[in-house]
């Protein structure tokens, strides 16, 4: 059977789209025309494809080029100048600039926002976190900040490396966190600076309130509130990918760093279950509950890849097992009593909690994150 666009672009303008050019927009047969919302607009040379693909209420597709989503979700007043979006998720208002290249199991919250020529994969941006050009993240969770004006920022030229080359195949096992999710969540904690023109070699934690001065390479984790700058003397050694082994202390703090990423993970999950779903359910925004969804998906293609990464390294290396088992099982239930005020965006929610309610919110996403630092 013949596919015919024109009908299928007829419909979503009839419905609301806005498309600037039908004769430089495709929209592959399989994706839902039901997920494209009114009041978005798809400028020229955007493909949508896959049946997973959501472009919420006036979300902006190739506002400076041609941009391609595949099996992502898109939120309400989210944008993309243009690049290749596959398999990830953007909250409302969040922004991927010109040239973005984004692959599975990347997540940007409110705000969130990148400039131009930025790669991620694996890798959730919270609240309002923001990162400059030409950066490369693959593997890594980042919060911090209280306010869109105030955010954790990655400099221009930064990149994560998320390769170990030891053994015959190497490993990923290496995801880092810059900041953290228990606490993150509450928009009340000072920002983080990575300096640009840099780099870290994860798997590393990055603490709240931290700077990482400029054009360097960060090879050990940051406490809080510290300013680092750290040099590596020069060496030169033999190295054999085949019979280079790390040390019992690398094993070991591969394994506790990678707990402790899965422990976030889970966490975050369970605040988008309990939280954020909830709120959206009650104020009858379906569209939102369907975009919350979407990244709970992503979460857990996160959670497996983490566990794919670190089952290699052990396997490799005779390391110590972990039980992923734990990680599919629900997280504890929330029992504490929170005006949730779903009329209210979400930000505006969290600025709004009283001590007491936050304090049993952030009780409850520990005993979360214990859960899988105990059950592992």
């Amino acid at each position: 059977m013949n596919y015919n666009i024109e009908n299928t672009l007829k419909t979503l303008i009839d419905k609301g789209v806005t498309i600037i050019d039908p004769r430089q927009v495709y929209v592959a047969p399989e994706v839902d025309l039901d997920r494209i919302y009114p009041e978005s607009v798809l400028y020229p040379g955007v493909r949508l494809t896959g049946s997973n693909t959501l472009i919420g209420t006036g979300a902006k597709i190739g506002t400076e080029g041609p941009a391609t989503v595949n099996d992502s979700v898109i939120g309400a007043g989210a944008a993309i100048a243009s690049g290749y979006v596959t398999e990830s998720t953007l909250l409302p208002r969040a922004k991927a600039g010109g040239n973005c290249h984004f692959r599975g199991g990347t997540l940007l919250e409110e705000e969130a926002n990148t400039a131009h020529a930025v790669g991620l994969k694996q890798t959730i941006m919270m609240y309002g976190v923001t990162m400059g050009s030409l950066i490369n993240f693959c593997d890594a969770l980042l919060s911090g900040g209280i306010s869109r004006k105030i955010h954790t920022e990655v400099g221009s030229g930064f990149i994560h490396f998320n390769f170990t080359p030891w053994g015959n195949s190497g490993d990923k096992a290496t995801p880092s966190l810059i900041g953290n999710v228990t606490e993150g969540v509450f928009l009340d904690k000072p920002p983080v600076f990575l300096g640009g023109m840099s780099g870290i070699v994860g798997p590393k934690e990055i603490g709240f309130g931290s700077m990482t001065v400029a054009g360097q390479v960060v090879r050990r984790s940051v406490r809080s509130d510290t300013m680092y700058s750290g040099e590596t003397p020069g060496f030169e050694r033999h190295f054999s990918r085949a019979d280079t082994r790390p040390t019992e202390k690398h094993i070991n703090s591969v394994r506790s760093r990678n707990i402790e990423y899965l422990a976030q993970l889970f966490a975050l999950k369970a605040w988008y279950l309990q939280a954020r779903l909830i709120r959206s359910k009650l104020a009858g925004n379906d569209e939102l509950s369907v975009v919350y969804s979407g990244a709970v998906e992503t979460l857990d293609s996160c959670i497996g890849e983490r566990i794919k990464r670190y089952k290699s390294f052990a396997d490799q290396w005779d390391a110590q097992p972990i039980n992923d088992s734990i990680l599919f099982e629900n997280a504890p239930e929330f029992g504490g009593s929170v005006n949730w005020k779903p009329e209210t965006e979400y930000d505006n929610w969290i600025w709004s909690l009283e001590k007491n309610e936050k304090a049993l919110l952030h009780d409850w996403l520990v005993s979360c994150a214990d859960k899988i630092r105990n059950g592992l």
